[in-house]
């Protein structure tokens, strides 16, 4: 619940981009262009502080146990959130509303920086001999149901509002709806259990400052083609199709829900094999199909001869392929971290990996399409980074963790 949240808000925040730029980030006279930009830097900026969440809260859950830090994240996330949906715009304080807009993502950058590795934490060791692929695959699948949570509230909003009602009150509320779903969260953690790994080992000697800074290393490596291309196709396809490539709002959103849906469809199955023949198989494979086929996919959605059956079958693969990465990455994660740093090692891995080519995406790819001109930009951003994670899980590991 608390993962799905977080990554409803997140995407609810890529897909209307647009108009956030328009409400937040447009002076009288400003560019709809260097608007955008700043949204995605604002986007960025809560990014960087997950690195920053991940040690703070990671820290203090392999001190004091995964279910008291887990229900202090997800009231943070919640509350934060919220407050979104409330802020006033530039047209009503001025230049006070992008800085509003900013202190807020920071602290959701904050939440969601120590949510990722204690929910894994959790997952995985609670989870069966043999199946902490499958259980910790149930971490990523919960992204794709936020993202798509979050796209389908945007495309009902679409569909029932007016682009003035939608651009005047109606993106205010997928905002406001995350208060009674943090709640609920907020029930459901109060209820848990600490795990009987964190019981039985957090008192044990910690490893090596070193070994645990490059396990962390290799991790963040490992995961950044999941990172870069999982936003580049699940979050910022809906602006790029509509500032780049002239689609409607809608068009945009439909072909953001298919991307969704074949990365939620590949994710526990992805997992759960992960179980038979191993984590860096499966990823690997996902890591150089990405590679291969990103430019060959966006040229496919470019050409105005393709049929929208044919692009979308492209994005439902394209979303399939992350979900290969997406399944296996978090029981991968946690078991390069024994139990005492699990929390911290693999939240700040994650977090890391995130904040440069998750957060940075939207970023890079708006402001180099803008000055270069070349709208195969968002393929290259994918395949190079997927390439670089094919090296990084080339590498052993060196001892494993227990």
């Amino acid at each position: 619940m608390g993962n799905f949240i977080e990554w409803y808000e997140f995407g609810v925040y890529g897909y209307f981009a647009t108009i956030i730029a328009a409400r937040f980030f447009t002076p009288e006279g400003g560019s709809e262009v260097e608007a955008l930009v700043r949204t995605y830097a604002s986007f960025a900026l809560a990014f960087f502080f997950r690195p920053v969440g991940a040690a703070l809260f990671g820290r203090l859950g392999d001190r004091i146990g995964r279910r008291p830090v887990l229900i202090l994240v997800i009231a943070l996330m919640t509350g934060a959130t919220t407050l979104i949906g409330a802020l006033p715009t530039y047209s009503q304080v001025g230049a006070l509303a992008p800085w509003l807009l900013t202190f807020l993502r920071v602290l959701q950058g904050l939440s969601a920086g120590g949510e990722f590795g204690g929910a894994v934490s959790l997952m995985t060791e609670f989870a069966p001999p043999g199946r902490r692929g499958l259980y910790g695959a149930w971490q990523s699948f919960t992204v794709a149901l936020g993202l798509l949570g979050g796209a389908g509230v945007a495309a009902l909003l679409a569909s029932v509002l007016s682009e003035g009602q939608l651009g005047d009150w109606g993106w205010r509320l997928p905002f406001l709806l995350t208060l009674p779903l943090g709640l609920g969260a907020l029930w459901l953690r109060l209820r848990l259990d600490e795990t009987p790994a964190f019981r039985e080992e957090h008192e044990a000697e910690r490893p090596p400052v070193r070994r645990v800074v490059g396990a962390i290393a290799l991790g963040a490596g490992r995961i950044m083609g999941w990172a870069a291309a999982g936003y580049t196709f699940l979050v910022v396809l809906p602006s790029y199709l509509q500032s780049t490539l002239h689609a409607s709002f809608r068009q945009a959103l439909i072909a953001t829900v298919l991307a969704n849906l074949g990365f939620a469809a590949s994710i526990l199955p992805a997992g759960l094999l992960s179980d038979r023949v191993g984590r860096r198989p499966v990823i690997l494979t996902g890591a150089l199909l990405v590679a291969v086929l990103s430019v060959p996919l966006l040229n496919l959605l470019q050409s105005g001869g393709t049929s929208n059956a044919a692009k979308g079958v492209a994005v439902f693969a394209a979303g399939a392929v992350v979900g290969l990465m997406a399944g296996p990455g978090p029981a991968m994660l946690a078991e390069l971290f024994p139990t005492n740093v699990r929390y911290t090692g693999l939240g700040l891995a994650y977090a890391l990996s995130n904040a440069v080519f998750s957060g940075c995406a939207g970023l890079i790819i708006t402001k180099t399409v803008e000055r270069t001109g070349n709208v195969d930009i968002p393929a290259y951003y994918a395949a190079v980074t997927c390439a670089v994670s094919v090296l990084a899980l080339a590498k052993s590991p060196g001892r494993k963790a227990g």
